[in-house]
């Protein structure tokens, strides 16, 4: 029966994952359960009859370090609650762990040894280093109210954003297709004094003319069916901040006339109702059409236009600014190794020749798709090009010279490299920590960009 009771309690312990040691007095080790022998590498036999000193534990290495403290600063205090601390495999690298540990006594109230377990932390350690990363990246000297970009038309782009942000006129964001239009919008409200007011989006193409109004303008009860009470429209629930409208050239005709009395007259009226209710909103716009072309073809009107079109911004297409699309890319490789939890390291430099060589009709949505397509492709620690969409690899155009593609991207591996280790000290453990990589990287583009510390 005690046999059996025995042989019931080692199957049970063996399954637990977290590592559980049994050990006397004196730290010898005298029993281990499968978790522990899984964790640290070393065999059971290895483990049992050494010093648990074997496992370098760094908490007590510390408390070994205090002068007059016991061996053990566990059998001390009796025990150890949530100690977060770090083992050190038989491979030598470490396993960052939490610790609980009790004393064992016999009848008689004499210790006669302890028990400890060990939970493994390191996908929350990796997890914690990456939202680090993330944060650094998104602070980013290149990157302004979050849009990324280093090249000279888009550091025209943040300048203006400073200027007109300050201002009431109307503002117009040109750009095709997937290049940040409401991105810019967003970022002219949080760089002006409206910054703490409403920031609302109306997407113009995404409704029919009847929900459109009621959209922008409110509702009466009973001004259509199904308008079982009053209803506040966009316009006031913007206040006095910034309204949004994505796709103005899509408006319908009867909208742009009510639209343009907003911008003439600063008010309102609900669909249903007659009373002009004022609005105070600036009015922000974008649009991905040649409005022009739309005003001799009588699909817009001119007043209208000439309303809206007080401060133009034209956001560049990402082709005219190549030399973003190494910063954009990385950007959304660590958003996508946050968000997707996969231990993808990196880019090979292969599948960024790639990026560097795609047209992207689609720009920058078109790169950020790239990346969730690639990191559900991707079952290796590097994105290749064989993870990347099929039209990267079957429409890829050589745009620029592959050398300065890999050149420019070079370049700015070694700034950020220089970068982390000016921020670091010297210190490559910690630049690696700022840069998100492994310390032998560091070490590694150090020498291959003749970079001293």
């Amino acid at each position: 029966m005690d046999e059996d009771l025995n042989q019931y309690w080692k199957t049970v312990v063996n399954t637990i994952q977290d590592g559980i040691m049994i050990v006397t007095p004196d730290g010898k080790i005298v029993s281990v359960n499968e978790g522990l022998v899984s964790m640290t590498g070393y065999s059971r036999d290895e483990l049992i009859g050494a010093s648990c000193t074997i496992l370098g534990c760094s908490s007590c290495e510390l408390a070994r370090g205090i002068p007059e403290c016991h061996w053990c600063v566990m059998f001390k205090k009796g025990e150890l609650r949530k100690q977060q601390c770090a083992l050190m495999r038989k491979d030598g690298s470490r396993v960052p762990v939490v610790k609980n540990a009790s004393v064992l006594k016999d009848r008689d109230g004499e210790i006669i040894g302890a028990v400890e377990t060990m939970t493994d932390i390191s996908d929350l350690v990796d997890k914690e280093q990456q939202l680090e990363t993330f944060r650094r990246e998104i602070s980013r000297e290149d990157s302004f109210h979050g849009i990324v970009g280093r090249a000279a038309n888009m550091q025209q782009v943040f300048d203006f954003i400073d200027g007109v942000a300050q201002i009431d006129s109307p503002v117009i964001i040109h750009g095709e297709s997937g290049t940040g239009k409401e991105l810019v919008a967003k970022a002219i409200h949080e760089a002006g004094p409206r910054r703490d007011k409403p920031f609302i989006k109306v997407n113009c193409a995404a409704l029919n003319e009847s929900l459109l109004e009621s959209e922008l303008f409110g509702h009466v009860k009973g001004a259509y069916t199904g308008a079982h009470k009053d209803r506040m429209g966009r316009f006031e629930s913007a206040g006095d901040g910034d309204i949004f409208l994505d796709e103005i050239g899509d408006l319908p005709a009867s909208t742009q006339v009510k639209l343009l009395r907003v911008l003439e007259e600063k008010v309102i009226e609900r669909v249903g109702d007659h009373k002009p209710i004022p609005v105070q909103a600036r009015i922000l716009t974008a649009t991905n059409r040649d409005l022009p072309d739309l005003i001799a073809r009588n699909l817009f009107r001119q007043d209208l236009y000439y309303r809206i079109n007080v401060i133009p911004i034209r956001i560049p297409p990402l082709r005219e600014r190549r030399e973003d699309i190494p910063l954009l890319a990385s950007s959304f490789f660590l958003r996508m190794q946050l968000k997707s939890g996969k231990k993808v390291q990196g880019i090979s430099r292969e599948a960024m020749d790639l990026l560097l060589r795609h047209p992207w009709p689609g720009n920058v949505r078109e790169l950020r798709s790239a990346f969730e397509y690639a990191f559900v492709a991707c079952k290796t620690d590097m994105i290749e090009p064989r993870d990347l969409p099929t039209e990267l690899m079957s429409e890829a155009v050589v745009c620029v010279p592959a050398d300065v593609a890999a050149r420019s991207l070079d370049e700015i591996k070694k700034e950020r490299l220089v970068q982390a280790l000016r921020e670091a000290n010297g210190n490559q453990s910690e630049a690696a920590r700022i840069l998100g990589i492994s310390r032998t990287s560091v070490w590694s583009q150090m020498k291959r960009y003749n970079v001293g510390a």
